[in-house]
């Protein structure tokens, strides 16, 4: 049975968490932490779709607004559209300094490394497997309106706990349970409570990608030049 895979950067390399395309009676889903994204892309369980929350596909040249998949995204969150940064131009993979840059939001120079290890494991054959998502898109998606409230306070975490309890997906409740109880094992330090609500809605974005039932802005993306295509799945 193929398994799929949401990830989201954190504090400690990445958190995944893994879920069986279906229910087999038993506890089918998992949670991981993995050093770099090399390691993600090695996973034992070879998962037949990896969604995750890193621009994946740079511009050469900076567009007002970043590209043409931030600026669609930001038009349907509409309250949460601040959640949608723009990533630098590929010529900033670098940078070692914001102040030398433009059109890079501070979002994305905190995590250019991440975004930089990404891009430098990417190519087209691999997007077959691993898909740019956005956690913001996905609840917004499973809601019917964007969430409400910072994903960081208190009243963020629970309006997405929420949201996670009702999908029509036994491993999603699941896990939104045990994420609810604070089972994980982790240290703050290692993934916030955030990370893995963030990998526990990815997941489920990752297998609306294999069952053809997710969507993607735009509907038709360009490619960068390494001819990635700039796209955002949700």
């Amino acid at each position: 049975m193929a398994w799929v895979a949401g990830v989201d950067g954190c504090r400690g390399g990445w958190a995944v968490v893994l879920m069986q395309m279906q229910s087999t009676g038993r506890s089918a889903w998992e949670l991981r932490l993995c050093s770099s994204f090399g390691e993600v892309l090695d996973l034992d369980l070879k998962p037949a779709a990896i969604a995750v929350d890193i621009p994946i596909g740079l511009l050469d040249s900076p567009q007002s607004g970043g590209r043409d998949c931030d600026r669609a995204a930001r038009s349907l969150l509409g309250r949460r559209a601040s959640s949608v940064f723009s990533p630098p131009i590929r010529k900033f993979l670098y940078a070692k300094s914001y102040e030398k840059v433009q059109g890079m939001s501070r979002q994305a120079f905190g995590i250019l490394k991440k975004i930089r290890e990404v891009d430098g494991l990417m190519n087209p054959q691999r997007q077959s497997v691993v898909y740019e998502a956005h956690p913001e898109l996905a609840f917004f998606s499973l809601a019917g309106q964007p969430m409400r409230f910072n994903k960081k306070k208190v009243a963020g975490r629970e309006e997405r706990l929420q949201v996670l309890e009702r999908v029509p997906n036994t491993m999603v409740r699941e896990c939104a349970k045990y994420l609810r109880n604070d089972l994980t094992g982790f240290t703050r330090g290692q993934v916030a409570p955030d990370d893995l609500l963030d990998a526990c809605v990815l997941a489920w974005t990752a297998q609306g990608v294999v069952k053809n039932k997710a969507l993607r802005v735009p509907a038709s993306p360009p490619v960068d030049r390494k001819g990635l295509r700039m796209e955002i799945w949700y």
